[in-house]
Formats: C-alpha cells, sequence, structure tokens
C-alpha cells in the first residue's frame, strides 16, 4: 500500500513517463481510498500546462 508522499510522486512522474503495471496498480488502489491525492492527480495536468505557459512567457502577455 503506497503513502500519499509515494502515490503523488507517482502522479507526478506519470507525466513524464509511462507507469509500470506494479507503479499503476499501486497507485490505482491509493486513489480509490485517498480523495486527497485524487484530487491532487485530477490538478496536475493544470498545474503542468500552466508551469509551461509560464515558461513560454504567456504571463506577460496575460498582463497587458
Amino acid at each position: 500500500m503506497l503513502n500519499c508522499k509515494s502515490a503523488t510522486r507517482l502522479v507526478s512522474e506519470a507525466q513524464e513517463r509511462p507507469l509500470s503495471v506494479r507503479e499503476r496498480m499501486g497507485l490505482n488502489v491509493h486513489l480509490l481510498m485517498c480523495s486527497g491525492c485524487r484530487n491532487f492527480s485530477q490538478q496536475i495536468p493544470f498545474l503542468r500546462q500552466a508551469m509551461r505557459g509560464f515558461a513560454r512567457g504567456d504571463n506577460e502577455k496575460a498582463g497587458k
């Protein structure tokens, strides 16, 4: 059973690489039982997109 720290790490890593079957299974079980990690997993794609926009300088366009 994963703890929250391990689960959020796997959620983040899943954005960069495919998870193994064992990692996916453990993460899915944890997400079924933990609403905090489930919320994080639903928010991480938005955070990733926002950070990419920030890195491109999209934040300067919004302020003008």
